[in-house]
């Protein structure tokens, strides 16, 4: 199964006449509005928002912002040219993201950014990145011996750093830069979600502990980056990578673009990847530590794929069940639960009046986990990606990268490593937690478990 197949829902059509205003969602408090819901318990304030209407009114302190429900309506603002990537989310992430880079850049500068980026995750690429997933995969598998306990969140971002590097920018960052990049997108998420629901302003430039260990983590990012871009122009090298077209390329009037430019691109290929990938492999881990069965279901099908041998590249399309074990920890756990947009004009969505300037917020974590869209919606179960059950889940109540211009264009490239990595894990052990773990959701920017312990059990 992949993502894209689930067939398409017909869309109630809008009603005619008198655009209407949303309705406001309840449970606000004064001053802060939503945003001490928001902040205080964030996935069950969203999953809940769809009983007060498909789009409503949040406030947010000061701000008003509308929330959308339902998967019809993401699908139409994630492909409306009415409505950019802009917002709370955006405005939090420019820090990490900056100006610059692919991720929150508009209009012609990021359609030209995209034809940069885009032969390095086209899927005839992919197999050229085989051997250094394989080499990653079973590397992670090898350092994790029977009864250790393995620390999940440095793991999981060490394999997810070190994948990204070597395939994207040809570099041998080593185990101290991918902990590193753990440590600090642990702490910068945490910050830029609190500055996302509760927008204090001046108060976050308070040399408070919080945001000195926000400022520090920022800081040292940033002088990772500068790090690896420093090392590539002067070792003088330009192999066939994504860094490579990078320094080569040109903006719209045909001259190089700037550092600044390159610096943001790195960033935002290197960080929200890694963040996103690490945070999905954990979910993977947990959920295979408390559904032993789908583990030794991914064990038989990686034998009987294999013959006993290595998995490999070469066999990542012949796993079925292991690519729907994936999708369903996606679904269930997403990595990346809340986006915005920005109208950028007067428009409307699902018969509602949208004003130009006005923030929309959306969660895939809510919609992914809709009773309306799935049945037996709180439960792991890959089989529902097989393809004739498949064909009954709603369009866009599944999009995990994202639709239209901003889908994210490593979809298959993700999707390649993670089915690679779950297949080599589950091939060799089956997984245990372990006293002092906990697996309770940790809320950011993405969503992660708190502190993941597990001890691999040969089978």
């Amino acid at each position: 199964m992949t993502v894209e197949s689930v067939r398409p829902a017909t869309a109630e059509a809008s009603e005619h006449g008198e655009l209407r205003e949303p309705p406001l969602a309840g449970g606000g408090v004064p001053m802060l509005g939503h945003g001490w819901r928001l902040a205080r318990d964030p996935l069950a304030f969203m999953s809940r928002l769809r009983a007060d209407g498909d789009l409503v009114r949040l406030r947010l302190g000061p701000k008003e912002v509308y929330a959308v429900t339902t998967p019809a309506l993401t699908g139409a603002l994630a492909l409306n040219p009415d409505f950019i990537i802009a917002g709370p989310l955006w405005e939090s992430l420019e820090g990490l993201l900056g100006k610059e880079g692919v991720a929150t850049a508009n209009g012609p500068r990021h359609r030209r950014q995209r034809r940069t980026i885009q032969p390095a995750f086209n899927l005839a690429a992919i197999p050229d990145y085989g051997p250094i997933m394989e080499e990653e995969a079973h590397a992670l598998t090898g350092r994790w011996q029977p009864g250790d306990t393995v620390d999940c969140t440095s793991e999981s971002f060490r394999v997810a750093v070190r994948i990204a590097a070597r395939c994207l920018l040809r570099g041998e960052y080593m185990d101290e830069r991918a902990e590193r990049l753990s440590v600090d997108l642990s702490s910068v998420f945490r910050g830029m979600y609190r500055r996302m629901v509760v927008p204090l302003g001046p108060l976050y430039r308070l040399p408070l502990p919080a945001n000195r260990e926000f400022n520090r983590a920022l800081a040292d990012l940033h002088l990772l980056v500068d790090e690896i871009v420093a090392e590539r122009r002067a070792s003088g090298q330009k192999p066939d990578d994504l860094l490579t077209a990078l320094l080569a390329a040109k903006d719209e009037n045909g001259e190089p673009i700037g550092e600044q430019e390159i610096h943001d691109q790195v960033v935002a290929i290197l960080t929200p990847g890694s963040e996103t990938v690490a945070s999905t492999i954990m979910w993977l881990l947990q959920v295979l530590a408390e559904h032993p069965e789908q583990a030794e279901k991914v064990r038989a099908e990686v034998e009987s794929v294999t013959g006993g041998r290595p998995v490999g590249f070469e066999h990542v399309r012949r796993l079925a069940h292991t690519n729907n074990v994936v999708v369903e920890a996606m679904r269930l756990r997403p990595a990346v639960w809340i986006l915005t947009r920005r109208a950028k004009a007067d428009t409307e969505l699902g018969g509602y009046r949208i004003p130009a300037g006005a923030d929309i917020v959306y969660s895939p974590y809510a919609i992914q986990r809709d009773a309306r869209s799935y049945d037996a919606h709180l439960d792991f179960d890959p089989d529902r990606w097989l393809p004739e059950r498949a064909q009954d889940v709603p369009k866009y109540a599944m999009s995990p990268f994202s639709v239209g211009n901003r889908k994210c264009p490593s979809d298959h490239f993700s999707m390649t490593q993670l089915s690679l990595v779950t297949a080599a894990l589950c091939a060799r052990y089956r997984f245990e937690q372990v006293p002092g773990s906990d697996d309770s959701t940790r809320v950011g920017i993405t969503l992660r478990p708190q502190r993941l312990l597990l001890t691999p059990v040969p089978w």
